[in-house]
């Protein structure tokens, strides 16, 4: 485990880390929670999850990767095999963030554990959440608190619940 959280890593840190991480073969858990990355960053750790098969745990919590670093993410997660939790919560990710995780967990095999508190998402990207959720099989946890979703989209993660045995954490 590597714990890195509040610290002033920034996007030339997470590329570092990215580069680094890449070539890892023993490191399972990274946190860097509040560690002011940016989308930069995002993109960097996005890349090397790509080709990492080692770690298992991501948090990325607070560090302003927005809808940039979310797509970055998604695509990662449309390739990697061995992250089973990804933290993103306070990313302000918003709905276009959310359709590009959405996308990303209807390839996913083998994540259980997706926090995306606090981060804007509306109707829009909860009825992304909620499609890709009637497709996922391995998704457990789902936390969507202290968003901005609506009766749409609720009714759409209602529906995906019929299809899922997720838990699904809102406000």
């Amino acid at each position: 485990m590597l714990n890195l959280a509040f610290n002033c890593i920034g996007r030339s840190g997470a590329r570092s880390l990215g580069n680094g991480l890449q070539h890892n073969i023993t490191l399972t858990t990274l946190d860097l929670q509040d560690s002011k990355i940016g989308a930069v960053g995002a993109r960097s750790l996005g890349d090397a999850l790509q080709h990492n098969t080692t770690l298992t745990v991501l948090n990325l919590s607070n560090n302003k990767i927005g809808q940039v670093g979310a797509q970055s993410l998604g695509n990662a997660l449309q390739h990697n095999t061995t992250l089973i939790t990804l933290e993103l919560g306070e990313n302000k990710i918003r709905n276009v963030g959310a359709q590009a995780l959405g996308d990303a967990l209807k390839h996913n095999t083998t994540l259980t554990t997706l926090c995306l508190s606090v981060n804007e998402i509306g109707d829009i990207g909860a009825q992304s959440l909620g499609d890709a959720l009637k497709h996922n099989t391995t998704l457990t946890t789902l936390s969507l608190s202290a968003n901005k979703i609506g009766d749409i989209g609720a009714q759409a993660l209602v529906e995906a619940l019929q299809c899922n045995t997720v838990t699904l954490i809102l406000p």
